[in-house]
């Protein structure tokens, strides 16, 4: 008979899932930005209707027009029009300091893959190590979450400052498939100490004070 996976290793593999599409977003991706802006009225100048924001690329959507992502790659900068200023319009609408940091996604994802396979391993000198990797991919995931939260907050005050008309600021999808990840890597490593001490008590192998598992005891 198959055994089915344990269950913090079921709520692993639905974190990497989850880690790793907000880690692709856009451009390749479009549905999972983090923070969005959208107009109804004249928008924010230079940038058209809509604007998406994520790790590799901000992307625009004028009005009537083809999605645009001027800017690929880590750390970008994304300028605007100052309609307050006709002699020096170009100014700095995000700069690449809120964006740089976005890379903690994708190294938090690498995190939860490595917890993953340890928590398949059928070594127990192995497997041991799983829920504490989750617990650190969960910290680097906390991490990108307070950067998330940080860019979206600068970007809404800066949205305000430029745009036109009416404008609507929001979170998107891949801030909040940030936020369910971390949940899962929290309660995968939880689950997971909590199933290895049921363990400890339950086969006399673990019974000594010598066991891998022995700190994990009730006193």
């Amino acid at each position: 008979m198959v055994r089915a996976p344990p269950i913090p290793s079921i709520l692993l593999v639905c974190a990497l899932i989850l880690s790793l599409l907000t880690s692709i977003s856009l451009p390749f991706l479009p549905a999972l930005d983090i923070t969005r802006a959208t107009a109804d009225g004249a928008g924010i100048p230079g940038l058209g209707g809509e604007l998406r924001v994520r790790i590799w690329a901000p992307c625009e959507y004028p009005t009537g027009g083809d999605r645009e992502c001027p800017h690929l790659g880590h750390g970008y900068q994304l300028d605007t029009l100052d309609p307050t200023n006709p002699t020096n319009p170009q100014v700095v609408f995000v700069g690449s300091s809120w964006t740089r940091g976005l890379a903690i996604h994708p190294v938090a994802t690498a995190v939860a893959f490595i917890a993953l396979v340890l928590s398949f391993s059928k070594k127990d000198s192995v497997a041991v190590f799983s829920p504490f990797i989750s617990f650190l991919a969960a910290l680097l995931t906390l991490l990108a979450f307070a950067v998330d939260i940080a860019l979206f907050v600068y970007f809404k005050h800066q949205v305000k400052k430029f745009s036109i008309g009416n404008v609507t600021t929001s979170t998107a999808p891949g801030f909040w498939l940030t936020f369910v990840s971390l949940i899962l890597l929290i309660a995968s490593g939880i689950m997971s100490i909590i199933s290895k001490r049921k363990e400890a008590g339950s086969y006399p192998a673990f019974s000594n004070q010598t066991s891998i598992w022995s700190r994990f005891r009730k006193n």
